[in-house]
């Protein structure tokens, strides 16, 4: 990340409404990376909305950044520098399909020092197993995706208070996780841009937008959510091909069909990576 630039971008955009605050150094090169702007104190509301309604023009997105434990006063990994930019690929040699298609082979494979036997492990994919469907259809959006990310932004808030304003230089919240140099997925794969391609797909085809990021958490609200069973299966094979913690460690049963129950017609996405 230019640091000029994103300065400049703060000093355009802000006009000195900006609360107190600070450029975050990455752990990386040698002190000069600097990838965002972290506020010193909770992220107000009113200033997420405003920011974010503003990003078009500004040119940087505003993300509520969350902590690895709401006690953690190093509000790891943003205050501690734990991002890193400077690792990540162009989004341009990123296709979300065959991304999805790739992950959803090797999380579905079945070894011999599996815990599960074969039939077990397929069972949790079912009633895709090994084979991957394809792509959920793109659903019309009749919610307005800024709106209701507001509303999640107020509700997320609400929730943990502590939650810090960060400000990247990026035209969407895609773009904006691998700007931060977000590292959160790094235990499945270590290039965030190939994230973020899946984001920018889901951007388009369900209004999908980035709220929140935490150590290895992620969080978006949606604007055209599944809205029936075969639908809703389909979403949910991306979401374990992107996030398989969310089927392998979230609420029993850990089925992808329990999970397409959950997230039908909900208008938020919740992941995270063990």
């Amino acid at each position: 990340m230019n640091v000029g630039h994103l300065t400049e971008l703060l000093a355009g955009s802000a006009e000195g409404r900006l609360p107190p605050g600070r450029m975050v150094t990455s752990d990386e090169g040698d002190g000069d990376v600097q990838p965002l702007w972290l506020s010193d104190g909770p992220a107000a509301i009113e200033l997420w909305t405003r920011m974010h309604a503003e990003h078009t023009r500004s040119g940087l997105w505003p993300l509520l950044l969350d902590s690895l434990d709401r006690n953690d006063g190093e509000l790891r990994p943003w205050g501690s520098g734990e991002v890193f930019p400077e690792q990540m690929s162009s989004p341009a040699s990123h296709d979300s399909t065959g991304l999805l298609a790739r992950w959803w082979d090797t999380y579905t494979a079945v070894d011999e020092d599996d815990m599960l036997d074969a039939d077990r492990r397929l069972a949790v994919t079912a009633p895709f197993g090994q084979t991957w469907p394809g792509l959920a259809p793109s659903r019309e959006t009749t919610t307005n995706p800024d709106q209701l990310a507001a509303e999640f932004a107020q509700a997320f808030l609400a929730d943990r208070p502590q939650t810090r304003l960060g400000l990247v230089a990026a035209a969407s919240g895609a773009e904006a996780l691998t700007a931060a140099g977000w590292a959160g997925p790094c235990n499945y794969d270590n290039d965030t841009t190939k994230f973020s391609a899946v984001v920018r797909d889901w951007e388009h085809r369900f209004g999908a937008r980035v709220v929140a990021v935490g150590f290895s958490t992620l969080h978006l609200s949606v604007a055209a959510p599944p809205a029936g069973e075969s639908e809703a299966l389909l979403v949910a094979a991306e979401h374990f091909a992107f996030c398989p913690d969310n089927i392998w460690q979230g609420s029993r049963p850990y089925t992808l069909a329990a999970y397409a129950e959950r997230i039908t017609g909900a208008h938020r996405w919740d992941f995270w990576w063990d």
